[in-house]
């Protein structure tokens, strides 16, 4: 009994390293790729004499904002089903959750349920239902700017696949009999694991609850009291999170020409690079973000300056935010609920 208490020990002990260890590979393997040969030691000269802090300083607030946003929606779509989360609860969650992502991609969205139940009482199951909500209506909202800045940039697009090689017909027209083999074993491989786990999570006495909470979180939408409100905050999560990058363009000389329509593409394509787990998207953004600037017309050394640093400075922020939160949660005084 022991051994096999043991085994599962280690096994769990294994699956938690490699949720930890796989993506900060992932980003750091294609940021080496991307930096190898890069002088670092100029980075300091950009950072005092040639960038402009004002305008990062000023794109703070929008990134401080977005997240607030976010914070004060989820209220909304918890209240339809009963759970009422404070304020400043929602919002210090939120601000833990991106930080604690950075450690270990997506996880963060657990950790702010479980904050909610902790400190507010909320039912995890239900708030868990509320962040998929969330999170169908954020894609939905990215994918119609996406095919907007699409259709009103083709040309720029149309370049960026081609010059990147990830059009649909050069990717599979790379690949060889083995590669072709191995994707598909992958796949089989992917479908098998999830069969499993799927079994396994059928055994738990508790499964259905948890699946009727998180239903009833996914469909609290329809029961929002102030729509237009909800619809606020969704516009404004978006549009803070754009100001909050589109302002650092007026940071560097190189970029403070280059206007609205490049920005957006550039904000675009690396929402999208972002899918990609690795902490906050690292590597993934970089080189979607960068490649993109190439092709407005920015020299390839500039353009690493750019998502090197406005890359590394916002991700500080979130840092900083979320040490506040916890710091803020640690003197916040919990609600006794019953058992959510």
């Amino acid at each position: 009994m022991s051994e096999t208490f043991l085994n599962v020990d280690i096994k769990r002990i294994v699956s938690d390293t490699l949720k930890i260890v796989l993506p900060l590979v992932l980003g750091g393997a294609i940021l080496y790729w991307m930096y190898r040969g890069f002088d670092f030691k100029s980075i300091k000269n950009i950072l005092l004499n040639e960038m402009n802090w004002t305008w990062m300083i000023l794109s703070f607030p929008f990134g401080i904002l977005a997240q607030m946003f976010r914070g004060w929606r989820w209220r909304q779509t918890l209240s339809p089903i009963g759970e009422h989360a404070r304020k400043s609860t929602a919002i210090h969650s939120i601000f833990m959750s991106y930080a604690v992502s950075l450690v270990i991609p997506r996880i963060g969205e657990f950790m702010r349920c479980m904050v909610l139940k902790r400190y507010d009482g909320v039912s995890f199951p239900k708030a868990l239902g509320t962040v998929v909500t969330e999170r169908a209506i954020d894609a939905l909202l990215v994918a119609i700017v996406t095919g907007s800045t699409l259709l009103i940039q083709m040309r720029v697009f149309s370049t960026f696949f081609t010059q990147t090689g990830t059009s649909m017909d050069s990717i599979f027209g790379r690949f060889s009999t083995t590669g072709y083999i191995v994707t598909a074993i992958c796949g089989i491989s992917a479908l098998i694991l999830l069969h499993f786990l799927l079994k396994k999570l059928s055994f738990y006495e508790k499964m259905k609850t948890t699946l009727g909470g998180i239903w009833q979180g996914i469909i609290s939408l329809k029961n929002v009291k102030n729509i237009p409100l909800f619809i606020f905050y969704t516009l404004g999560i978006w549009a803070c999170y754009f100001l909050h990058y589109y302002l650092t363009f007026f940071c560097f000389d190189f970029t403070a020409n280059l206007g609205l329509q490049c920005a957006l593409v550039t904000f675009v394509v690396g929402s999208i690079a972002v899918i990609v787990p690795t902490p906050n998207g690292a590597g993934p953004w970089h080189f979607a973000v960068k490649t993109m600037l190439i092709l407005y017309g920015v020299s390839d050394i500039n353009a690493l300056y750019f998502v090197l640093i406005v890359h590394t400075v916002q991700t500080l922020l979130v840092i900083v935010l979320g040490i506040y939160g916890c710091t803020a949660l640690a003197f916040t005084k919990k609600i006794i609920a019953n058992n959510k």
